[in-house]
């Protein structure tokens, strides 16, 4: 082959690395956008309690009656002192318990994704090369997920 018609050797991970920088840079933008960027769990569970509480109490001017506003502030002030201290003592518990949720629904998916397929393609299809997934009950079987 000649210098011409020789190829440059293909860079195999360029259209990741290309994907991850757009969008690593989608994200900075937004950041900029809101103003704030994403802290611990604990802080944004804070941030949803100031929230929450905020939309509460303008929702509690439509609110039928004296009682029902009194209801709800009322929950909401228990939620905030019930979470409150949790947040102030271990605040990198809701760290880990969001990555424990993340590694359940893992969990969860990889424990049905067999059983999807299979509903989803029907009996009368013929897949030639079979997924090691696929294995395991039957489609009358009994999934265990506790």
């Amino acid at each position: 082959m000649s210098d011409a018609t020789e190829r440059p050797a293909v860079d195999d991970d360029a259209w990741a690395r290309a994907c991850a920088e757009d969008l690593e840079a989608e994200k900075a933008r937004r950041r900029a956008q809101s103003g704030s960027t994403p802290g611990s769990a604990g802080e944004e569970l804070r941030r949803l309690l100031d929230a929450v509480a905020d939309k509460v109490s303008s929702f509690q001017t439509s609110l039928p009656g004296m009682a029902a506003q009194n209801a709800v502030q009322q929950l909401v002030n228990q939620a905030r002192s019930a979470v409150e201290p949790v947040i102030e003592r271990n605040p990198e518990i809701f760290d880990h318990l969001a990555a424990a949720g993340g590694e359940l629904l893992a969990a969860y998916r990889s424990a049905v994704e067999g059983h999807e397929r299979r509903w989803t393609q029907g009996p009368n299809s013929s897949a030639d090369a079979k997924d090691p997934r696929d294995e395991g009950p039957g489609p009358s079987e009994h999934v265990d997920l506790d």
